[in-house]
């Protein structure tokens, strides 16, 4: 029998920095070659960064998208699922995810971090992302900050293994 793979969720902005650009692409670049599958929101910004990096690296790249269209799907997801669900996407995306990495973003990264918590999910945020520490008491078991993709995948695999 074969073992699962893990699925990794990366959120974060549908427009974005060129800087923020390239470590989603790299970070796509580092669930590609650990064997991992990502899942996203498959749209621009930091899901296509992300879905280039890894698919550019012989990754699996599934899109939950918020209309009604395969087509609507940046070109590097492999697997587009149209929902026509709006933001409410969001659960499906968080729910197929076993970790999620957050990069910056607005409301809609803002709703997943907070069902992954929600639902007991490890998320590793990248600086600049929502920072809930600063809100409230968050448990640092869940949530956890990263300074760069690498350290990112490395949490979040980690919290798969533990």
């Amino acid at each position: 029998m074969q073992k699962r793979k893990p699925v990794i969720g990366v959120i974060g902005a549908s427009e974005t920095t060129e800087e923020q650009y390239q470590l989603a692409y790299e970070l796509g670049g580092h669930i590609a070659n650990r064997g991992a599958i990502l899942v996203c929101g498959g749209l621009g910004g930091i899901m296509e960064a992300c879905s280039k990096g890894a698919a550019e690296n012989g990754g699996l790249v599934i899109g939950i998208l918020p209309g009604d269209s395969k087509a609507d799907a940046n070109p590097y997801v492999s697997i587009a699922i149209p929902t026509a669900a709006g933001i409410s996407r969001n659960v499906l995306v968080v729910h197929t995810a076993d970790v999620l990495i957050a990069f910056p973003g607005s409301y809609g990264t803002l709703s997943e971090i907070a069902l992954a918590l929600a639902s007991r999910k490890t998320v590793v945020y990248l600086p600049g992302a929502w920072d809930l520490k600063k809100i409230g008491k968050v448990d640092s078991a869940l949530f956890k900050e990263a300074f760069d993709t690498r350290q990112a995948i490395g949490f979040a695999l980690d919290t798969l293994r533990g």
